[in-house]
């Protein structure tokens, strides 16, 4: 648990995490699995980010490689030129950090350089030179769990105790992280649905998301659109908003302080929604616990 609010300093923003926020999705990809190649040049990147924030983004993600089921690698050279620009193009435009989706060292350190403030690695940073760059560059990140890679992370899925496994795995990368230099204040998790888990694999974290909250740092849950929306509801690709608006705030109940998506505007309305009913819980419990005065009657 937290002895304070987190805060991070995400570059030159800082990002309070006193209440969940919610972080915007900017695919620069052909083949993301909901919305590869919609953004195909690096103005409709930056207007589409733009539009996010005025949606109610708390933050940017911004991503040049697909990490999709059976996705192919592209090299350093490629993902740099689908992110740099559109990087460069926002800083200066925003008050709100951006965060560069990737797992290669050399994308990192150029995109912190062009003023993304936070590192998204589902890689956790296991790739060679990865961990090293993102404590150089000392600006926080979040280290995902995922079994393999994402070519072939679906095939093999066994686990003995999914949460039991994850949060070993997390543990780890967090103590690996510190060794390297990176204050665990800057430390986000993320049990990673949908990489390497079957349905049964990602409800069980859902329903046990607290139990990471534990590992003492904030937790990032991203559910938006995916295959186990579409099990549970029965709903294609693009009919998938409603189911993961809901799993976005039962993740935010579970624990989450961080909620990765596609729909800003809606789950932007149900964070108001939660927040409105929490409140007031709050506030009632708190009048129920104030102890009544009685006075003795005057005879």
């Amino acid at each position: 648990m937290f002895d304070v609010i987190p805060s991070m300093q995400c570059g030159s923003v800082e990002l309070k995490l006193d209440t969940p926020k919610i972080m915007a999705i900017v695919n620069i990809t052909p083949d993301s699995f909901s919305d590869g190649g919609k953004l195909s040049t690096v103005q409709q990147a930056i207007e589409f980010a733009l539009q996010q924030i005025e949606l109610g983004a708390d933050i940017l993600d911004i991503g040049g490689e697909s990490t999709r089921p059976d996705a192919n690698e592209i090299s350093v050279q490629e993902e740099l030129a689908r992110v740099i620009p559109v990087i460069e193009g926002l800083r200066g435009k925003i008050r709100i950090p951006i965060s560069i989706d990737t797992s290669k060292p050399e994308v990192m350190r150029a995109a912190v350089a062009a003023g993304a403030g936070l590192i998204n690695d589902v890689y956790a940073l296991r790739q060679e030179g990865a961990l090293e760059a993102a404590a150089e560059l000392n600006v926080p990140v979040c280290i995902m769990h995922m079994l393999g890679k994402p070519k072939t992370m679906q095939q093999e899925v066994r686990y003995e105790d999914v949460l039991v496994q994850v949060r070993q795995f997390l543990t780890e990368r967090i103590f690996a992280c510190e060794m390297a230099g990176i204050a665990k204040k800057n430390i986000i998790i993320d049990p990673g649905f949908g990489f390497g888990k079957h349905l049964e694999h990602n409800l069980k974290l859902l329903a046990n998301l607290d139990y990471f909250k534990q590992l003492g740092v904030p937790v990032l849950a991203g559910m938006s659109r995916k295959s186990m929306i579409g099990l549970m509801t029965g709903r294609n690709l693009e009919q998938r908003m409603v189911g993961s608006v809901a799993a976005a705030m039962l993740a935010v109940q579970n624990g989450a302080s961080i909620i990765r998506v596609h729909d800003v505007a809606e789950s932007k309305d149900a964070l108001a929604v939660l927040s409105a009913v929490s409140a007031y819980k709050t506030k009632t419990a708190e009048k129920s616990n104030k102890p009544s005065i009685l006075w003795p009657d005057e005879d």
